[in-house]
């Protein structure tokens, strides 16, 4: 694309500067690119389209924004190298014209238990300066307002030596004012511990009394300790325990004892089980752990600060009658109009910049949040948005910009705000290059880069670079989709029974009364912050057998993939067992089959300290993770490592007939094929999956389940318009094979496929939480009462 030169108005002839108008890319081979060469204009709206899999993420994230931040590293001196994280070079030819990137990825931020909106955005940190300043009574610096700081005292002497057998002691006091509560320690919440669920009091220690998962009777660390302690009777049942047995086993400190002959501490069983269990985040633990968490202890909101996390002196300060507690609580759109009201000579800086962060969060559609939000409960759409908000008002300029979907979680009436904002970064003078599906935000762009034709081994190729008229003229897939619209449908499935919400009043919903209907397509939707997510996740009545699939991240190393988190693997090494008559554990790559020079990663690792790190295939087993002996055993045809290799689609058609014929791992396989999963390989790393494949991954393992109600959240998240169809066929199979399938969905196809759709809104926070439509998407169409109405009309044309 060429692009308008600067000229001087003195000479007629450009300056050598102004000729740097592009983003050369050439070579480019990163995960299935096949040596791809585009060339990006800069200041420019740039979006990537293409089918799932096709190689967006690889060109744009993998190659250029990889490559770009690389560089910038590389400015730093080798000392400040080492605490950062180290980057490969991507496999590219020439890179040429790179500017400094910004990624504004899906990500969620992080879930730690005192991690807040406010905190993560900087909001939190104002507000607790302008208190300290403001508040009264005057309490002390910023951070007797910060709930993770605890406040402390110390006394002590010490000694200084001044030579010569001159010493003199010093006597110091220290104290320090924080603003965390200490009962519930700054987490506002407090849990209590089910007793019975940790073992069983009938029995004694000798016989195996714990009931915790992962405490083997063998264990030195965890039940030999107590058994063989010395401080209790091992073969007394638990209940017969005297008063101080019963303390000494519950709550003693930690102290040193010996287990034959092995130095060990012993402590009491509650601190162990919060050590172990209770502080680590609970979504990172693994699924039966989680599962005994859930069981075994209750949280409750705390009693003393009442969930604010604050003591009550940070309370106690107030300014025009509101805490800093009641600050964070409020909607933040409330809290822009509050400090707008505020008006000191002395804290003017402070107050404007509070006034731009807070503007910043309504602009986004964001207003609908209040700062005291946890944000682990961020959708991924929202933790984007979060994280737009320190770049808009950045003075920052000639800057490249990358998104990652940014209309993921927006209903149509908030994309057109966000387009504005992408437009408003252009003006700027910024390269933006945007990652996106949705027709709406790639008919704003000023150059479209189409990647495929298909996913996988199939794409990785450019299929067209050019304008939007130009992409809708072409073609491919992107462009023969690009106008598609779905009809609403003309007859809808008739209810089998109903899920009763009374009452819901979770988070925003302002005591919602509804039946979701079961045996059809239920479609749930309004505004982002509505109230669709607390409605179906924190209201549906428990015990309803229902199976939840979210966009949360699969938790997995580097070694897990496809094949072992659906349970694939396992029929496979079975069927390769038996047809050799040898174990199956040969055939795992992180068992006794494993290659011993790489420990069956397929690659080693070399950390060149404050460089990058190096990932070099392993010469042993030429990456294929096995021992050469292992590869001698073959099951029709193939060894273990080329059946990781295949494709779902391959594997599907490998293991569904013939000599390698094996049901099990077959119907696993054709669930895969069935989410559109066709062109992933078994052997593909989970960490390289797209928010969109994770989802879908964890929607074909749950398939299998024996729940009655499917839950999902936006499931079209990082599907193709042409992939939208197959994932709207899936679900019409899932209704009429009896399953009842509730969809948190802002996609219009999806909608109008539906059989019944539960609107809510108006708006977002206050302004929502309310059932504002029910019925069938036909009359929500001629009604037109609601937004979601009249987009859903546009849409169909009618």
């Amino acid at each position: 694309m060429s692009m308008a030169k600067r000229t001087d108005p003195q000479s007629p002839a450009p300056h050598a500067a102004d000729s740097h108008d592009l983003i050369r890319v050439h070579g480019a081979r990163v995960n299935n690119l096949r040596d791809v060469s585009i060339e990006i204009p800069k200041r420019r709206l740039t979006v990537f389209t293409g089918v799932s899999g096709s190689g967006k993420s690889s060109l744009v994230f993998g190659t250029i924004a990889a490559e770009s931040q690389r560089l910038i590293n590389e400015t730093y001196s080798a000392f400040v190298q080492g605490f950062m994280p180290t980057l490969a070079r991507p496999e590219v030819d020439v890179l040429d014209g790179l500017t400094t990137v910004i990624t504004v990825d899906q990500q969620r931020l992080g879930a730690d238990p005192r991690s807040t909106v406010g905190t993560v955005t900087d909001a939190n940190a104002m507000l607790r300066i302008l208190f300290s300043r403001l508040g009264k009574p005057h309490i002390g610096s910023p951070q007797a307002f910060s709930f993770n700081v605890a406040s402390v005292q110390a006394s002590g002497a010490f000694k200084v030596d001044r030579g010569a057998d001159r010493t003199r002691t010093v006597k110091r006091t220290f104290t320090r004012t924080g603003g965390m509560c200490t009962r519930c320690e700054g987490r506002g919440t407090v849990s209590d511990i089910d007793l019975t669920q940790l073992y069983d009091d009938s029995k004694s220690l000798a016989e195996g009394a714990f009931t915790i998962p992962g405490w083997k009777s063998d264990s030195f660390w965890t039940v030999r300790v107590y058994a063989e302690s010395g401080l209790l009777d091992p073969d007394k049942p638990i209940r017969k325990f005297t008063k101080k047995e019963m303390q000494d086993f519950l709550y003693r400190e930690p102290t040193k004892v010996k287990v034959e002959g092995v130095n060990l501490t012993y402590e009491g069983l509650i601190p162990k089980i919060q050590k172990s269990f209770l502080s680590k985040d609970k979504e990172a633990l693994q699924p039966h752990i989680r599962e005994f968490v859930e069981r075994a202890v209750t949280f409750t909101t705390c009693p003393d600060c009442d969930g604010s996390r604050l003591s009550a002196e940070a309370r106690s300060s107030k300014i025009a009658k509101l805490s800093i507690a009641d600050a964070c609580a409020m909607q933040i759109s409330d809290l822009a109009d509050w400090v707008r009201g505020l008006d000191d000579p002395s804290v003017a800086p402070l107050l404007a910049a509070l006034q731009r962060t807070l503007d910043s969060f309504v602009e986004i559609g964001l207003g609908y949040l209040s700062l005291d939000r946890p944000s682990g409960t961020l959708s991924g759409g929202e933790a984007q948005r979060v994280k737009m908000i320190r770049h808009l008002g950045s003075s920052l300029t000639d800057v490249t910009y990358v998104f990652d979907e940014p209309t993921i979680g927006l209903h149509p009436h908030d994309i057109q705000r966000m387009n504005d904002l992408l437009l408003r970064l252009r003006d700027k003078g910024n390269t933006v290059l945007v990652v996106e599906h949705k027709p709406q935000t790639i008919a704003i762009a000023d150059h479209v880069v189409d990647l495929g034709p298909g996913a996988g081994t199939a794409g990785g190729t450019v299929c067209f670079e050019g304008t939007v008229a130009g992409l809708r003229a072409g073609d491919t897939i992107t462009g023969r989709h690009l106008d598609d619209r779905a009809a609403v449908k003309e007859t809808v499935r008739k209810p089998t029974g109903a899920l009763e919400v009374r009452g819901a009043s979770a988070h925003n919903l302002q005591g919602v009364d509804v039946d979701i209907p079961l045996g059809v397509l239920t479609v749930i939707t309004g505004v982002a912050g509505s109230g669709k997510s607390s409605l179906v996740h924190g209201s549906i009545p428990a015990g309803a057998e229902v199976v939840s699939v979210d966009q949360g991240a699969i938790r997995g190393s580097r070694r897990s993939n496809p094949a072992t988190y659906t349970g694939l693997l396992d029929p496979i090494r079975k069927a390769f067992a038996k047809a050799n008559g040898v174990k199956p554990a040969l055939f795992s790559p992180n068992s006794e089959g494993a290659c011993p020079t790489c420990n069956g990663a397929g690659v080693i690792y070399t950390d060149l300290a404050m460089m990058a790190g190096v990932a070099t295939t392993c010469e042993e087993c030429e990456g294929r993770r096995f021992q050469a002996s292992v590869l001698d055993h073959r099951f029709g045809g193939r060894d273990i490592s080329e059946v990781l290799a295949m494709s779902v689609t391959e594997a599907e058609e490998f293991f569904g007939a013939g000599e390698a014929r094996t049901p099990a791992a077959h119907r696993i396989l054709e669930r895969l094929a069935d989410v559109g999963l066709g062109y992933l390989s078994l052997g593909q790393p989970l960490t390289t999956l797209s928010g969109g494949e994770r989802q879908r991954l964890k929607l074909a393992t749950h398939m299998a389940d024996k729940g009655g109600v499917y839950v999902l959240d936006e499931p079209t998240t990082g599907l193709h318009l042409a992939d939208v169809e197959q994932l709207l066929g899936l679900l019409d199979r899932l209704v009429d094979s009896g399953k009842s399938v509730i969809v948190v969905e802002h996609h219009q196809a999806v909608m109008a496929h539906a059989d019944w759709i539960i609107d809510l809104g108006p708006g977002a926070g206050h302004d929502g939480g309310r059932i504002v439509f029910e019925g069938t998407p036909a009359d929500l169409v001629a009604a037109r009462s609601t937004l979601t109405g009249e987009h859903l009309a546009a849409y169909v044309g009618s």
